[in-house]
This record gives structure tokens, sequence and C-alpha cells, in this order.
């Protein structure tokens, strides 16, 4: 007989007895209490379950850290974020999910990079980069219907690949140069850029290769970057909540790493302010070396 079972039974018994001793009361004290605390479990279950269903607490708490450590990076070097989200929740989610998490914390640390030193600035960067932001953004949109028919293996090799190989060249120093813009170029790079992006939530690699091959000044680069990845956001949130990866369960992760991904970023910005800017990012394109490393092993190996 079950714990309700047999604690009916000691009520029922006690009731049509009418013992009153302090050894009776205390056993039916004892199963109204279990059936509080059973009533009060299954409330808390209730409340938790719907949201993040798919997460155990130890998960959400490291999915958190990962998204701290994500906008940490981002503040300090501009980029990041969804790589090492993508790479951090993947460990622990499918690709899918790890995707849907990252959409709207990229959003909200890229609006914030883009706008850093207003609309003008914003919008400059817009028109110098439209042929870039104009393919990248058509791409975007047709890979980003792929995600739920490419296998995961695969999906996982498509991610790693651009993460690990972008590392690895900026680590061995070799970089592209180009004397100006050509529109052609851009047009190749925003393709790439978009196609990745619309499968994994990561377009940063080709990005940052063209900014850095155009030799583009520090500051302007920080804030191009934020206004493609920005406007890759956008799209890529429309695209998502069309693919049917950002829905009704997943939705909810997405905005409680928001928290952490905006004070990790905060953080970054203060350190990008003081420490020398070529160590750290060195450090951070070791850190994406081996995390897209990961996800090329698991895309390879399983």
């Amino acid at each position: 007989m079950s714990s309700r079972g047999r604690c009916l039974l000691v009520i029922l018994s006690q009731v049509q007895r009418n013992k009153n001793s302090l050894k009776d009361w205390l056993s039916i004290e004892s199963c109204v209490t279990f059936f509080a605390v059973q009533r009060v479990g299954k409330v808390v279950r209730g409340a938790m379950d719907p949201l993040f269903p798919f997460l155990t607490p130890a998960d959400l708490v490291l999915a958190c850290a990962v998204a701290l450590v994500a906008g940490v990076v981002k503040g300090a070097v501009g980029f990041g974020m969804p790589m090492l989200l993508v790479s951090g929740l993947g460990m622990m989610l499918p690709p899918d999910l790890a995707l849907a998490g990252l959409i709207l914390p990229t959003l909200a640390s890229n609006g914030w990079q883009a706008m850093r030193q207003g609309i003008g600035a914003a919008w400059g960067s817009v028109r110098r980069f439209r042929v870039f932001l104009g393919v990248g953004l058509v791409f975007l949109l047709v890979s980003a219907q792929l995600v739920r028919v490419v296998p995961v293996p695969v999906l996982l090799a498509l991610i790693g690949a651009p993460v690990s190989g972008f590392a690895l060249v900026q680590l061995f120093g070799l970089r592209f140069h180009l004397e100006r813009q050509s529109p052609h170029v851009e047009a190749v790079a925003g393709a790439v850029a978009g196609f990745v992006g619309g499968l994994s939530g990561v377009w940063g690699p080709p990005t940052v290769a063209y900014l850095t091959a155009l030799d583009t000044p520090k500051t302007e680069q920080v804030r191009v970057q934020g206004v493609i990845y920005g406007l890759g956001a956008v799209a890529l949130t429309g695209a998502h909540l069309g693919s049917g990866v950002l829905r009704a369960e997943t939705l909810p992760f997405s905005v409680l790493l928001v928290v952490p991904s905006l004070v990790g970023m905060w953080v970054g910005l203060v350190l990008h302010d003081r420490i020398d800017q070529v160590t750290f990012r060195r450090a951070t394109l070791v850190v994406l070396a081996l995390a897209g490393l990961n996800l090329l092993r698991r895309g390879v190996f399983g």
C-alpha cells in the first residue's frame, strides 16, 4: 500500500475510534504534514517545469555562468558572445535549444554595442556596409529554415569549423589585407556570415575577418560589429520565430539569459577601457579555438 493510503487509513481509524492520545494525534499530524509537503512540491514543480523543462537546476546555473562569461568577452573585444554561448550551452543542450538560448542575449547586447556612440554613428555604419548587411540578411533568412533539417552532427561541425578556424587563423597571425572596400568581396563575406549565422547563430568570424582585413579603426570596428550583429540578431529572432526554434518552451530560457549576459557585458566594457586589448583578445581567441574544436569533435566523433 502507498504512503498516502496508509496515512488515510490512520486518519480514518483515529476518527472512528475517537482516540485522543498524544500518540494518535501525532500520527494524524504527521499524515497531514505529509500531504501538505507533497502538495507544495507539486506546486513548485508545476511552476518550474513549464519554464525550463529541458534543464536541471544545476544546468540552469551553469547556463547563466556561460552567459556571464560570454558577456564579459563581448564587452571587452566586441564579439564572441554567440560563439561562447552556443559552445557552452551545446555541452548540455541539443543544438537547437542552445541556439534558442543565445538569440535574445545577442539581440540585447548588440543593441547596446551599436548605440554606444549614438544613433548617428550607427546609421553611418549601416550605410557604409549596406552590401554586407543586405546579402547577409538574405542568406540568414534562408539558412535559418534548415536548422531542423540538418542532422545534429552536421550542425555541430558547421558551428565548430568556422569558430575554431577563425580563432586559429587569428592566433597564427594569418590576416588578409584589403586596400579598400569591394562590393564583390563584401557580398561573399556577407553571404558566408549570413548562412552560418542562420544555422548556428554565429556570424562573427567572417564579419571580424572582413573588418580586420580592411584595417578598420578599433572604435569604428567595434561599433560596426555591433550594428551588423544587431541587425543580424533582429533577423535571426524573426527567422527562428518562424522556424520554431524560438517558441513558448524556449523563449523563457532566452529571456533569462539576457540578465547575466548584460551584467557580463558591463564588466567587459570596464575591462575594455583598462586592460591591454591585444593580450585580452589573444586569450579570448584561445578560448574560442578550444570551444570550437570541442564542437567539431562532437560533430565528427559524436
